[in-house]
């Protein structure tokens, strides 16, 4: 079942990267009593990824935080290492929290996960965003394979 409007997030576990190396990070840490807009992409050092989607965000991430975002998140079904090594390419700082699913259990949980494997990929998330209020969806933002348009950093600003 794909996540809507209106549902709570399940409970999950992702990866960071902190000052003392990988750490864990709860759903609850994340989204509780907090206004997270989170988008989500198929993969790391990806072109659309790279050339639009977290530039996108990177741009407008003080606008985003100026709406009453706390938190800005990029999720990906990538390991903790390569989001860190792509958040520092990509220059993220503290603008952005770079959050891997590793094994995809948050991507599989809320139903967006998609198959990548005819590009070498496997499980991957699809691309989408998402504005949560204290672990509620309020906005939800599914591209329609291979679109770039209604996950932007733009579009979800005009939501909140």
């Amino acid at each position: 079942m794909t996540v809507k409007i209106g549902d709570t997030l399940p409970s999950a576990t992702f990866m960071t990267f902190g000052p003392d190396g990988p750490r864990p990070i709860t759903s609850d840490e994340l989204f509780k009593g907090k206004t997270v807009a989170l988008f989500a992409l198929p993969g790391a050092f990806t072109p659309t990824c790279s050339a639009k989607h977290v530039p996108g965000f990177k741009a407008h991430a003080a606008e985003i935080k100026a709406k009453g975002v706390d938190t800005i998140a990029c999720l990906s079904v990538n390991d903790v290492f390569v989001m860190k090594a792509w958040g520092a390419d990509q220059g993220v700082g503290d603008d952005i929290l770079m959050l891997a699913d590793g094994n995809g259990d948050f991507t599989k949980a809320v139903g967006l996960e998609m198959d990548g494997s005819k590009f070498g990929m496997g499980l991957r998330s699809q691309r989408y965003s998402v504005i949560v209020k204290d672990g509620v969806v309020s906005e939800l933002n599914v591209e329609q394979g291979g679109e770039f348009k209604v996950s932007s950093a733009e579009y979800l600003l005009a939501q909140l």
